[in-house]
C-alpha cells in the first residue's frame, strides 16, 4: 500500500523570538525539520516523503541541504495562506491518490517510530489513526467573564501529530471550504460525520514553540529517550 507523510513547517515561528522560523533552528546540529523527516524514514523507509514550506523559502532549505549533506529523497511544496491550505496542497501534489498518508508538524521531531508505525496500521485498519496523550495536572474551564469551573481531566486528552488517515476520503474532506472550526485534521476529517480513532501517543513528542522548549529538546537529544 501507498504511504506518505506530509511534513507541514510553514509558519514563522514568532514566539521562538528570533529573526529565523523555527523549522530551519538548529537542534543537536542540524535545522529541527531534518530530524523530522530522518524519524519517518527510519520508521517507514518506503514512505514518500512531502515537505511543505513557505515558496520563498525553497532555495534557503536547498542550501541548508547543500551545507548539512541532507540527501534524504522528498519532494517541496509551497505551503497556503493557513496550515488547511497547506495540507491540502501537500495532498493535492502526492504522485497517487490512494493508500495512507500521515501528516505531521515539521517542528515535532520526537515522535517515536512505535507511534508512527502504529498511526499506519490503525489507519490501514480504520480509516483514521490520531495520537492522544493523558493529562497530568488538573483542568478547569474559564469563561468569558473569567469564572471558572472544575473539568475531570480523565474524559480529556491532548492530541498531537502525525494524524493519519486513507487518502481516498482525507481528500474528499479537504476539498471543502476552510471553516474556523478546523483546528487540525481531525476536525476536517469528523466534519464529513466520520469518527476518528484514536491511539497512544508518546510524551516527549511536543511541538518546539518556544526557547524552553528547544532547550528541552536539546537535552532530550543528549538523553536519546526517544526510539
Amino acid at each position: 500500500m501507498n504511504k506518505a507523510a506530509v511534513i507541514v513547517a510553514g509558519g514563522k515561528g514568532m514566539r521562538m523570538g528570533g529573526s529565523l522560523s523555527k523549522q530551519y533552528l538548529p537542534l543537536a546540529g542540524k535545522p529541527i525539520v531534518m530530524h523530522t523527516l530522518e524519524k519517518f524514514h527510519a520508521s517507514e523507509p518506503s514512505v514518500y516523503l512531502m515537505l511543505v514550506l513557505p515558496h520563498a523559502d525553497f532555495d534557503y532549505w536547498k542550501g541548508l541541504c547543500d551545507s548539512h549533506n541532507f540527501t534524504l529523497p522528498h519532494q517541496l511544496v509551497a505551503g497556503g495562506a493557513s496550515r488547511f491550505q497547506s495540507v491540502k496542497n501537500g495532498l493535492l501534489a502526492l504522485p497517487f491518490q490512494e493508500g495512507l498518508v500521515a501528516i505531521h508538524d515539521g517542528v515535532r521531531p520526537f515522535v517515536s517510530e512505535k507511534v508512527i508505525q502504529t498511526s499506519f496500521e490503525k489507519a490501514e485498519e480504520k480509516g483514521s489513526a490520531i495520537p492522544v496523550v493523558a493529562l497530568k495536572d488538573s483542568l478547569r474551564k474559564v469563561d468569558t467573564t473569567g469564572e471558572s469551573s472544575f473539568q475531570d481531566r480523565a474524559h480529556f486528552r491532548l492530541v498531537q501529530t502525525p494524524q493519519t488517515f486513507q487518502l481516498k476520503p482525507l481528500l474528499q474532506a479537504f476539498s471543502v471550504e476552510e471553516l474556523a472550526i478546523f483546528s487540525d485534521d481531525a476536525t476536517v476529517y469528523e466534519h464529513q460525520g466520520w469518527e476518528v480513532s484514536l491511539i497512544e501517543g508518546n510524551p516527549e513528542n511536543i511541538k518546539l514553540t518556544t526557547p524552553e522548549d528547544l532547550s528541552f529538546a536539546e537535552f532530550l537529544m543528549t538523553t536519546k529517550v526517544v526510539d
